[in-house]
């Protein structure tokens, strides 16, 4: 620890970032400071009342590193960023924005279309977002395409051209059939921005816009097109109607973020208030907040939720007071182009809108604590009657479970799947390529990958304990309590061998045949009778189930990336090279041969002759 106390002698009273890293190298925990000199010596001072978190974290601190800042804005976004590439187990995190679905308006195109994606990227198009329920996106993608006929196939379209036959979606009345180069472009893009409205909650400035375009229709004579605006002014209307909650102009343009903390885990409940209407709610959970004052998740929330959040409202407010308000309000002002307020709020509406929040938050946390405990005692129960049924000595408290994927014996993959108290832990879970076998043989492909996982593990362990360290710390030297493979005798006996052939005769291993749901155990010639309602049985099932879905979900992505990759071989001009810069960037044939020659050319490593290539050898 000499080379950490030298370095907290020198470092500088300026602002910036520090990044704290455990003994492997990886990042722990990255904060900000007004000054790095101050802060950083803060956590390695013992008269400092630390939570138990965080004595748990400097515990774990072998080096730290510090980036200076011009000032302290610079070092909240640097902050953000930071987190949101390293993800430290420390910091309160935000799920990976990537798995919240956004809506996005294709504002490239020159049709643009309303799309459900999960990548937030930069170009033209105009994202809304992120959500926490697909199901909620889904329903309100169906709800805008019954509204405003946009399109929705992905062809290139353009003004005049026709392109292909029209789809179901141009019969029923939900498109206007662009590709069919019947459309006006202008007329095209009013709707367009008609929908912006519609999903920025604008819905009385798109009602009178309608409107005044229904009653110049209507005196021009077009009835048609004025009776399509009618039904659209009545689907809005109607959606009005569902939106009960209706405040003054005082609480315009607001977003209402409360927290409920828990002892591991705190609800967010967000209301969204534009123009003077609830018109949206959302609920999320931050997990492992134990021991991290109230004001910090409310700080760490903000930064995470509106870094990826494609609108700032000119106000959030929040329950409690927070350290950085200034300099999150200066950072979410530059976001939004003019000045954002953090507000807590103490009479009024406000208050009253908050308290709302609350009970929301709270109510969720209760029946979060609840379901957990009710999953709790399942999982428990299940794992003592698993116990009983083996006649275990001890509960399996670490089950793994491995299963092998192949089809005719190509690109042979196996999994391992790791369930600790009932519960997959997913940060455990490994996956491998069969190597030394040819042919679909599923024993002699279980007998090479057990004895992989369980060498490196002794190997690992051994390792581990030369430098005073537990075998909890590696990836592999933690033994399991039960080794569940998937498959009959075959495959129990081979894994059987390879594991007392490594001198592991206190692991106990079971076999779970498929076909008759049948549970083999070393030694025994007979299946063991597990009733087929027990919830041994059933959580035996759910493991091999899920050990067989991350097998096959592996080796569906090598057969695509190797079907991807053999076609791309036979384009001109299109090298190893080439190759991987286009499986990197699209992922598949769809979506290169939907790439514009533009787009393909654009690509770092391409140009527009090998762009054309691709594209007509795909296209034609």
């Amino acid at each position: 620890m000499e080379h950490i106390t030298e370095k907290l002698r020198n470092l500088p009273d300026q602002p910036g970032v520090y990044i704290m890293k455990e003994d492997t190298g990886n990042v722990i925990y990255v904060g900000k400071a007004v000054s790095l000199k101050n802060r950083v010596r803060q956590y390695f001072q013992s008269s400092r009342n630390h939570s138990l978190k965080i004595r748990a974290m400097v515990n774990q601190i072998r080096d730290f590193e510090y980036i200076i800042t011009d000032s302290e804005l610079e070092a909240l976004i640097l902050e953000c960023n930071l987190i949101k590439k390293y993800k430290p187990k420390y910091n309160v995190m935000l799920k990976d924005d990537k798995s919240y679905p956004f809506i996005k308006i294709t504002m490239e195109e020159e049709y643009p279309r309303v799309v459900v994606t999960r990548r937030v990227e930069k170009d033209n198009g105009k994202y809304f977002g992120p959500y926490t329920s697909a199901k909620a996106v889904k329903e309100t993608v169906e709800l805008l395409r019954r509204i405003f006929p946009v399109r929705s196939c992905n062809r290139k379209v353009k003004q005049g051209e026709k392109v292909g036959r029209p789809c179901l979606y141009y019969h029923i009345n939900q498109c206007l059939g662009a590709c069919q180069g019947n459309v006006d472009k202008a007329e095209y893009m009013a709707m367009i921005e008609q929908v912006v409205k519609f999903l920025e909650g604008k819905h009385e400035d798109l009602l009178a816009e309608l409107r005044t375009k229904m009653a110049e229709a209507a005196n021009n004579l077009e009835f048609e097109k004025a009776a399509r605006l009618r039904d659209r002014i009545n689907a809005v209307e109607q959606i009005l109607e569902s939106q009960k909650v209706v405040y003054t102009t005082a609480v315009e343009d607001t977003d209402v973020l409360a927290f409920a903390q828990g002892s591991h885990d705190t609800v967010v409940q967000l209301f969204f208030i534009r123009n003077s209407k609830l018109i949206g709610a959302q609920q999320l959970v931050l997990e492992d907040t134990q021991g991290t004052e109230l004001k910090e998740v409310i700080s760490s929330f903000i930064k995470q939720f509106y870094l990826v959040s494609q609108y700032i409202p000119k106000t959030i407010l929040i329950q409690d007071e927070i350290d950085d308000a200034e300099v999150i309000m200066k950072w979410l002002s530059n976001m939004r182009g003019n000045r954002v307020y953090l507000h807590v709020p103490k009479r009024g509406e406000k208050r009253e809108l908050m308290k709302m929040a609350l009970r929301n938050a709270s109510e969720a946390l209760q029946n979060i604590n609840e379901s957990i405990q009710r999953e709790k005692a399942r999982t428990e129960g299940a794992v003592k009657e698993l116990a009983a049924c083996l006649g275990l000595n001890r509960l399996p408290n670490r089950i793994e479970a491995f299963d092998i994927s192949n089809i005719q014996g190509t690109d042979s993959v196996a999994s391992m799947v790791v369930f600790e108290g009932g519960k997959p832990k997913n940060s455990d879970y490994r996956r491998f390529r069969i190597k030394g076998v040819r042919g679909p043989n599923d024993i002699a492909s279980m007998a090479e990958v057990i004895e992989r996982r369980f060498k490196r593990g002794l190997e690992e362990k051994e390792r581990l304990m030369e430098q005073g360290k537990s075998a909890d710390d590696g990836k592999f030297s933690r033994m399991p309590d039960l080794v569940l493979v998937d498959g009959g005798k075959g495959q129990l006996n081979a894994a059987v061998k390879v594991i007392r052939g490594l001198g592991l005769k206190g692991i106990p291993v079971i076999g779970l045949a498929e076909r008759f749901e049948e549970v083999y155990v070393d030694g025994q010639d007979q299946p063991v009778d597990i009733p087929k309602n027990s919830v041994a049985l059933h959580l035996l099932q759910r493991i091999r189930d899920e050990a067989h879905r991350f097998a096959l979900n592996y080796h569906r992505s090598l057969r695509k990336k190797n079907s991807l990759h053999s076609l791309l071989e036979e384009i001109p001009g299109i090298g190893e090279k080439r190759r991987k810069i286009l499986i990197k960037h699209f992922g598949s044939i769809e979506a290169i041969k939907n790439a514009s020659l533009e787009e393909l050319a654009n690509i770092k490593g391409m140009d527009r002759r090998a762009a054309q290539n691709v594209l007509e050898y795909l296209k034609y």
